[in-house]
């Protein structure tokens, strides 16, 4: 794929994570957004801010501040930018008993505390930022 050329590519569970915690905290994305398990590979193309992340199995996880259960494909693609991913694949939220895709989340930048989820459906939901801190 024309788009992962000139990647940065990490292999395995542990190097993947690091990188991804790496790409978050670089662009002031909290740090627990993605609770990943069995990493595959993580790629970055840093000069387009395209972004992989492969895992063995789907993830759901459940963000216990705000009571709300999120789905993480074995793919997950997206363009890292400061502050915020867009054209995000492979994240799901439930809401009722639909899981939107989410393709777009985004930190307040003067920060608020504020992180909001964007779906194509043109919903967006907004939480606090320290809901998805590192081991939530």
């Amino acid at each position: 794929m024309a788009e992962r050329e000139g990647a940065v590519v990490k292999k395995g569970h542990d190097e993947g994570m690091k990188m991804a915690v790496g790409l978050l905290e670089e662009s002031g994305l909290p740090l627990g957004l993605l609770p990943l398990a069995d990493v595959i590979e993580v790629g970055f193309v840093r000069t387009t801010g395209y972004m992989w992340i492969a895992q063995r199995k789907k993830v759901e996880h459940q963000f216990k501040k705000i009571s709300k259960q999120v789905s993480y494909d074995v793919e997950i693609t997206g363009y890292v930018k400061p502050k915020c991913i867009k054209k995000l694949k492979g994240v799901k939220a439930k809401e009722f008993m639909l899981w939107p895709p989410v393709n777009e989340i985004v930190v307040d930048d003067p920060p608020t505390g504020k992180i909001h989820f964007k779906s194509l459906a043109g919903v967006t939901k907004t939480f606090p930022v320290e809901a998805f801190a590192a081991g939530q």
